[in-house]
Formats: C-alpha cells, sequence, structure tokens
C-alpha cells in the first residue's frame, strides 16, 4: 500500500507544473486571441477566443515558477526534483508550456471538428495537456524524462489525471470561472 501511495504522490508531483498552467490561463486569459480572431481554410475559427496570448503567457509563467518552488522543497521531501541550475528550465518549460500547447491543439481540432468553446471532448478534454507535457518535455530534457516518467508513473498519471480534471473544473464551474462544469 506505501508503494502505491508513494507512487501516486510522485506522479503528482511530477505533473503539478502541467497541472497549474491551464487553471492559471483561466485566471491571467482575456485579451488578444492567439488566432488574432481568424478563420481557418474550413471557414472556423482556427482556435477561438477561449486561447489568448495573456492566458499562455500567464499559465506558462505560473507552472515555471511553480516548478521553480517545488524544486525548493522536493529534496526536504524526499520527491523528485525537476533539475538543477539551468537544466531545470527546459524541463519546466516543456511541463508548462507543453501543457498549454497541448491544450491550444485539442483547441484547433476542436475547430476542426465543428465543436464550440466549452463543447464536451470526452478524454481529449482531459489529456490533452498531459501529452503535450510530455511530448514537449520529452523533446527538451528526454534524459530527465526518462529518468522520471517510468511507465508506471505514466500509467498513473493517465488513470488521476481525469478525476483531477473533473474535481477542478467542477470548483471552476462553482467560483465562476468557468462557464461548463466538465
Amino acid at each position: 500500500m506505501i508503494g502505491l501511495v508513494s507512487l501516486l504522490l510522485n506522479s503528482f508531483w511530477l505533473m503539478l507544473p502541467a497541472y497549474l498552467p491551464n487553471n492559471c490561463a483561466v485566471i491571467f486569459g482575456g485579451g488578444r486571441p492567439l488566432d488574432f480572431g481568424k478563420n481557418y481554410g474550413d471557414g472556423r475559427r482556427i482556435l477561438g477566443d477561449g486561447k489568448t496570448f495573456r492566458g499562455t503567457i500567464g499559465g506558462t509563467i505560473s507552472g515555471i515558477l511553480a516548478g521553480l518552488l517545488l524544486n525548493l522543497i522536493a529534496p526536504h521531501l524526499g520527491l523528485p526534483t525537476f533539475g538543477s541550475g539551468f537544466g531545470q528550465i527546459p524541463i519546466l518549460v516543456g511541463l508548462s508550456f507543453g501543457a498549454m500547447l497541448g491544450d491550444i491543439t485539442a483547441a484547433f481540432l476542436k475547430r476542426r471538428l465543428g465543436l464550440k468553446r466549452g463543447d464536451k471532448f470526452p478524454v481529449l478534454d482531459q489529456l490533452d495537456f498531459v501529452f503535450g507535457a510530455w511530448i514537449l518535455t520529452y523533446l527538451l530534457a528526454p534524459v530527465w524524462f526518462k529518468e522520471n516518467f517510468t511507465l508506471p508513473v505514466m500509467i498513473a498519471v493517465l488513470i488521476i489525471t481525469p478525476l483531477l480534471h473533473r474535481i477542478t473544473n467542477i470548483i471552476g464551474y462553482r467560483i465562476g470561472t468557468k462557464k461548463e462544469p466538465w
């Protein structure tokens, strides 16, 4: 049982710099949309008003700052670190900005399918940012990624993330920062 608890805690810890950006993007969002209000060749918006420069930058910076803070306390808690010195920057950029890129990619796909902002797309809505974070982190820091995101950790993340996603969306809906509870 202790092994399972440790696995879940480490998995959650490793994903915190990726979990925070999309939530913070809602807080910092607004302003100029990433697609500048332009339509794609199919006549639909490229991304939509929900993906903004301010939200993307604010979310990414929030994830990076959270990772730097977590790195300071990780050794005292016996939890994994996000590298050290300048080596932590590509890791934290990969996790944070990668999460934002995953969400942006999902918005692009949803627009191509004719789905509007806030429309449900099961699985993609819950895991888009995870895959974005994993892919970019792997590209920027492959050794660290392979050492930390082992198969058991990745499986744990794929299980706990949809649960956390649902809980945070319900909270966001109830406090008025999200229009839908999904």
